[in-house]
Protein backbone atom coordinates (compact mmCIF):
# COMPACT_ATOMS: atom_id res chain seq x y z
CA UNK A 1 0.00 0.00 0.00
CA UNK A 2 3.10 2.41 0.66
CA UNK A 3 4.19 1.80 -2.64
CA UNK A 4 0.79 2.66 -4.06
CA UNK A 5 0.32 5.43 -1.96
CA UNK A 6 4.18 7.11 -3.41
CA UNK A 7 2.71 6.55 -7.25
CA UNK A 8 -0.25 8.10 -6.57
CA UNK A 9 1.90 11.58 -4.42
CA UNK A 10 4.50 11.21 -7.71
CA UNK A 11 1.76 11.87 -10.23
CA UNK A 12 0.15 15.03 -7.95
CA UNK A 13 3.34 16.81 -9.46
CA UNK A 14 3.32 16.31 -13.22
CA UNK A 15 -0.33 16.88 -13.51
CA UNK A 16 0.23 20.27 -12.00
CA UNK A 17 3.32 20.66 -14.35
CA UNK A 18 0.98 19.71 -17.39
CA UNK A 19 -1.89 22.02 -16.05
CA UNK A 20 0.53 25.27 -15.69
CA UNK A 21 2.31 24.11 -19.39
CA UNK A 22 -1.13 24.23 -21.26
CA UNK A 23 -1.75 27.63 -18.73
CA UNK A 24 1.27 29.33 -20.31
CA UNK A 25 0.86 28.21 -23.32
CA UNK A 26 -2.56 29.52 -23.92
CA UNK A 27 -1.46 32.44 -22.12
CA UNK A 28 1.08 32.92 -25.27
CA UNK A 29 -1.17 31.74 -27.67
CA UNK A 30 -3.04 34.79 -26.53
CA UNK A 31 -0.69 37.38 -26.30
CA UNK A 32 0.24 36.57 -29.89
CA UNK A 33 -3.29 36.61 -31.25
CA UNK A 34 -3.44 39.98 -29.10
CA UNK A 35 -0.17 41.50 -30.49
CA UNK A 36 -0.95 40.32 -34.09
CA UNK A 37 -4.82 42.61 -34.10
CA UNK A 38 -3.00 45.48 -31.98
CA UNK A 39 -0.73 45.87 -34.51
CA UNK A 40 -2.97 45.26 -37.63
CA UNK A 41 -5.07 47.95 -36.12
CA UNK A 42 -2.42 50.54 -35.01
CA UNK A 43 -1.28 50.60 -38.97
CA UNK A 44 -5.13 50.97 -40.41
CA UNK A 45 -5.43 53.59 -43.11
CA UNK A 46 -1.50 54.54 -42.86
CA UNK A 47 0.15 52.09 -45.30
CA UNK A 48 -0.63 51.91 -49.12
CA UNK A 49 0.20 50.13 -52.32
CA UNK A 50 -0.30 52.86 -55.05
CA UNK A 51 2.42 55.42 -55.59
CA UNK A 52 0.24 57.99 -56.77
CA UNK A 53 -2.22 57.35 -54.02
CA UNK A 54 0.72 57.60 -50.80
CA UNK A 55 1.32 61.04 -49.50
CA UNK A 56 4.46 62.40 -49.98
CA UNK A 57 7.09 62.47 -47.36
CA UNK A 58 10.25 64.18 -47.95
CA UNK A 59 12.26 61.24 -46.26
CA UNK A 60 11.95 57.29 -47.04
CA UNK A 61 13.18 54.21 -44.26
CA UNK A 62 13.60 51.24 -46.15
CA UNK A 63 14.21 48.75 -44.00
CA UNK A 64 16.76 46.19 -44.35
CA UNK A 65 17.28 42.50 -45.11
CA UNK A 66 19.76 39.92 -46.80
CA UNK A 67 20.30 40.56 -50.80
CA UNK A 68 20.59 36.74 -50.72
CA UNK A 69 18.91 33.50 -49.46
CA UNK A 70 21.28 31.19 -47.68
CA UNK A 71 21.99 29.39 -50.92
CA UNK A 72 23.08 31.92 -52.89
CA UNK A 73 20.00 32.83 -54.69
CA UNK A 74 18.55 36.11 -54.69
CA UNK A 75 16.20 37.26 -52.19
CA UNK A 76 12.48 38.60 -53.27
CA UNK A 77 12.21 40.40 -49.94
CA UNK A 78 14.97 42.95 -50.83
CA UNK A 79 13.89 43.60 -54.56
CA UNK A 80 10.88 44.19 -54.20
CA UNK A 81 11.87 46.88 -51.72
CA UNK A 82 14.52 48.46 -53.40
CA UNK A 83 12.11 48.56 -56.70
CA UNK A 84 9.10 49.92 -54.50
CA UNK A 85 11.53 52.57 -53.11
CA UNK A 86 12.39 53.74 -56.63
CA UNK A 87 8.90 54.06 -57.76
CA UNK A 88 8.38 56.08 -54.78
CA UNK A 89 11.36 58.33 -55.86
CA UNK A 90 10.22 58.29 -59.56
CA UNK A 91 6.80 59.11 -58.20
CA UNK A 92 8.33 62.51 -56.83
CA UNK A 93 6.80 60.96 -53.16
CA UNK A 94 10.23 60.82 -51.81
CA UNK A 95 12.83 62.99 -51.98
CA UNK A 96 15.41 60.76 -49.54
CA UNK A 97 15.85 57.78 -47.84
CA UNK A 98 17.17 56.20 -45.00
CA UNK A 99 18.49 52.56 -45.25
CA UNK A 100 18.98 50.80 -42.30
CA UNK A 101 20.16 47.43 -41.52
CA UNK A 102 22.70 44.76 -40.11
CA UNK A 103 26.68 45.05 -40.87
CA UNK A 104 27.66 43.25 -37.56
CA UNK A 105 29.35 40.50 -39.37
CA UNK A 106 32.50 41.18 -42.19
CA UNK A 107 31.04 40.69 -45.98
CA UNK A 108 27.81 41.21 -44.79
CA UNK A 109 26.34 45.00 -45.13
CA UNK A 110 22.93 45.07 -45.41
CA UNK A 111 22.33 49.28 -46.23
CA UNK A 112 25.40 49.08 -48.39
CA UNK A 113 23.71 46.34 -50.52
CA UNK A 114 20.73 48.93 -50.34
CA UNK A 115 21.99 51.34 -51.49
CA UNK A 116 23.74 50.42 -54.05
CA UNK A 117 20.96 48.55 -55.39
CA UNK A 118 18.77 51.98 -54.96
CA UNK A 119 21.59 53.43 -57.37
CA UNK A 120 21.56 51.00 -59.77
CA UNK A 121 17.76 51.62 -59.62
CA UNK A 122 18.53 55.55 -60.43
CA UNK A 123 18.33 57.11 -57.46
CA UNK A 124 21.12 59.46 -57.01
CA UNK A 125 23.47 58.29 -54.11
CA UNK A 126 23.40 61.77 -52.68
CA UNK A 127 19.76 61.22 -51.72
CA UNK A 128 20.62 58.13 -49.97
CA UNK A 129 22.20 57.43 -45.97
CA UNK A 130 23.28 54.28 -44.59
CA UNK A 131 21.97 53.72 -40.91
CA UNK A 132 24.54 50.77 -40.38
CA UNK A 133 22.78 49.98 -36.81
CA UNK A 134 19.35 49.63 -37.53
CA UNK A 135 20.17 45.50 -36.08
CA UNK A 136 16.35 45.20 -35.43
CA UNK A 137 12.86 47.11 -36.49
CA UNK A 138 13.10 48.89 -32.97
CA UNK A 139 16.53 50.15 -33.98
CA UNK A 140 15.77 51.22 -37.08
CA UNK A 141 12.61 53.55 -36.43
CA UNK A 142 13.89 54.72 -33.61
CA UNK A 143 17.15 55.82 -34.66
CA UNK A 144 15.75 57.63 -37.72
CA UNK A 145 14.08 59.98 -35.59
CA UNK A 146 16.69 60.39 -32.71
CA UNK A 147 19.84 60.08 -35.31
CA UNK A 148 18.67 61.56 -38.38
CA UNK A 149 15.99 63.90 -37.54
CA UNK A 150 12.97 62.85 -38.74
CA UNK A 151 9.62 63.82 -37.32
CA UNK A 152 7.35 62.11 -39.99
CA UNK A 153 8.56 59.30 -42.58
CA UNK A 154 7.56 56.59 -44.99
CA UNK A 155 8.08 53.18 -43.99
CA UNK A 156 9.27 50.46 -47.07
CA UNK A 157 8.72 47.09 -46.81
CA UNK A 158 6.11 44.62 -46.90
CA UNK A 159 2.90 45.12 -45.29
CA UNK A 160 3.10 42.95 -42.73
CA UNK A 161 6.60 44.47 -41.97
CA UNK A 162 5.00 48.03 -42.09
CA UNK A 163 2.66 47.25 -39.77
CA UNK A 164 4.82 46.54 -37.03
CA UNK A 165 7.36 49.45 -38.05
CA UNK A 166 4.14 51.73 -37.84
CA UNK A 167 2.78 50.63 -34.26
CA UNK A 168 6.42 51.30 -33.17
CA UNK A 169 6.78 54.27 -34.69
CA UNK A 170 3.61 55.86 -33.34
CA UNK A 171 4.34 54.76 -29.65
CA UNK A 172 7.76 56.80 -30.04
CA UNK A 173 6.99 59.75 -31.30
CA UNK A 174 7.40 59.54 -34.81
CA UNK A 175 4.35 59.95 -37.90
CA UNK A 176 5.06 56.95 -40.11
CA UNK A 177 2.93 55.57 -43.44
CA UNK A 178 4.00 52.77 -44.90
CA UNK A 179 4.54 51.98 -48.84
CA UNK A 180 3.72 48.44 -49.31
CA UNK A 181 6.70 46.56 -51.56
CA UNK A 182 4.65 43.49 -53.72
CA UNK A 183 4.85 40.29 -51.13
CA UNK A 184 6.91 36.99 -51.98
CA UNK A 185 4.90 34.06 -53.31
CA UNK A 186 3.47 32.03 -49.84
CA UNK A 187 6.07 29.29 -50.70
CA UNK A 188 9.14 31.50 -50.12
CA UNK A 189 7.32 33.63 -47.07
CA UNK A 190 6.27 30.96 -45.36
CA UNK A 191 9.38 31.18 -43.02
CA UNK A 192 9.15 34.46 -42.65
CA UNK A 193 5.46 35.19 -41.97
CA UNK A 194 5.83 32.34 -39.02
CA UNK A 195 8.94 34.69 -37.73
CA UNK A 196 6.23 37.63 -37.62
CA UNK A 197 4.06 35.93 -35.32
CA UNK A 198 6.88 35.85 -32.80
CA UNK A 199 8.40 39.10 -33.76
CA UNK A 200 4.76 41.11 -33.03
CA UNK A 201 4.57 38.88 -29.74
CA UNK A 202 8.44 40.71 -28.54
CA UNK A 203 7.34 44.03 -29.81
CA UNK A 204 4.63 44.55 -27.32
CA UNK A 205 7.12 43.10 -24.79
CA UNK A 206 9.60 45.81 -26.08
CA UNK A 207 6.95 49.03 -25.88
CA UNK A 208 5.13 47.64 -23.27
CA UNK A 209 7.05 45.75 -20.27
CA UNK A 210 10.95 45.95 -21.02
CA UNK A 211 10.92 50.01 -23.11
CA UNK A 212 13.38 48.79 -25.16
CA UNK A 213 15.87 51.68 -26.60
CA UNK A 214 17.86 50.97 -30.02
CA UNK A 215 21.80 49.35 -29.16
CA UNK A 216 23.43 52.01 -30.36
CA UNK A 217 23.09 55.52 -31.26
CA UNK A 218 25.77 57.97 -31.42
CA UNK A 219 26.22 61.15 -33.67
CA UNK A 220 23.11 62.56 -35.44
CA UNK A 221 23.67 63.04 -39.13
CA UNK A 222 21.50 66.07 -40.65
CA UNK A 223 19.78 65.64 -44.02
CA UNK A 224 18.92 68.59 -45.84
CA UNK A 225 15.52 70.39 -45.44
CA UNK A 226 14.94 70.82 -49.30
CA UNK A 227 15.26 68.89 -52.52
Amino acid sequence: MAVAGGSRRRKVPIRALVKTAAALGAAGLLWMAGAWFAIVASARGRTYSDAAAIPARRVGLVLGCSRYLPGGLRNSFFDNRIQAAARLYRAGKVQYFVVSGDNRVRGYDEPRDMKDSLVLAGVPAARIYCDYAGLRTLDSVVRVREIFGQTSVTVISQEFHNQRAIFIARRRGLDAIGFNAPEVDAYNSFRTKCREVVARANTLLDIFVFRRAPKFLGRKVKIPADA
